[in-house]
């Protein structure tokens, strides 16, 4: 007997807005299937405006406004029958937050969870990381985001710890991480990860795939330290708009890759690590998995 169920995710991020939706595909005697069926993006950016300004502009809101309601007409006419929307940094910090919240579900019905780094790096470690591990190897995962980056140690298939710093490509663009934030950064992976002789590093989010993407690297196939370090180098030398013209880069996305490039290559160099893995999985491919094993709450459409 095969059933098939839609679940969707919305991850309301500092740099961009997902909806997520994807098929649960159950049958007798065998392991539950997830399969992507839709993803949608708009690159609203709210922490251009919390990390400048401390609040969610009348733009920003009202664009969040229509961008939910189209998300939840999305869901209809795909039958959702399970959704989860969550909120990170820039709605946690933002000093308006609940009140667009609350007007997001007053106008919408979309109860939005605002959540902590912890929760999100949570979250995120309840993905299918271990289909794309060796357990007999270590890594440091890391997923950049446009307010925080979360970074789990992952040791024989488990994650030993997990924490989320407020350093984030939107707040790197707009100069808003101290030396002090990354000098912490530096001594909390250095500390977490010099007992383990060798380590790798495993990177989300849309910068890293992209940067994936153009590598024309294999599926499970690593980056290496110079590719990525090349290629960082070769992006400043292209203006914005080169960038855009010529590397064929989404507007939303060339400037903040640079920031983010940056991230993954401290990572590297601080742990250790001459190759970073790919697996493509973030915070909505969490939030799918745990509405299914109901390790956090959900919404019924």
């Amino acid at each position: 007997m095969l059933s098939i169920k839609k679940y969707a995710a919305i991850d309301i991020g500092s740099n961009a807005v997902r909806l997520l939706i994807s098929n649960i595909i159950e049958q007798k005697g065998k392991p539950v299937l997830f399969k992507k069926n839709s993803l949608v993006r708009v690159p609203i950016r709210l922490g251009s405006d919390v990390f400048l300004n401390h609040k969610i502009s009348k733009e920003n809101t009202q664009r969040i406004l229509d961008t939910m309601h189209a998300f939840k007409l999305l869901m209809k006419s795909h039958k959702v029958v399970k959704y989860k929307a969550c909120a990170t940094s820039a709605m946690r910090e933002s000093l308006n937050g609940k009140q667009v919240v609350d007007l997001v579900f007053k106008q919408s019905g979309i109860k939005i969870d605002v959540i902590e780094g912890e929760e999100e790096a949570a979250i995120i470690a309840a993905t299918d990381l271990n289909s794309y591990i060796d357990k007999s190897k270590t890594y440091l995962y890391v997923d950049v985001g446009g307010g925080s980056t979360e970074f789990t140690v992952i040791h024989e298939g488990n994650p030993v710890t997990s924490k989320s710093f407020k350093i984030g490509t939107v707040r790197l663009l707009n100069d808003m991480v101290s030396n002090e934030a990354w000098h912490e950064l530096e001594q909390w992976i250095k500390t977490h990860t010099v007992g383990y002789e060798k380590i790798s590093v495993l990177g989300s989010g849309g910068n890293i795939n992209k940067i994936f993407k153009v590598s024309g690297k294999a599926l499970g196939k690593p980056l290496t330290y110079f590719y990525l370090t090349s290629y960082y180098n070769m992006l400043q030398r292209y203006s914005y708009e080169e960038r855009i013209t010529e590397l064929d880069l989404n507007q939303d996305r060339a400037d903040v890759i640079i920031p983010a490039t940056r991230i993954y290559l401290s990572a590297m160099k601080w742990s250790g690590a001459k190759n970073l893995y790919v697996p493509k999985i973030g915070l909505a491919d969490g939030i799918i998995k745990s509405i299914y094993y109901d390790t956090v709450s959900s919404n019924t459409q």
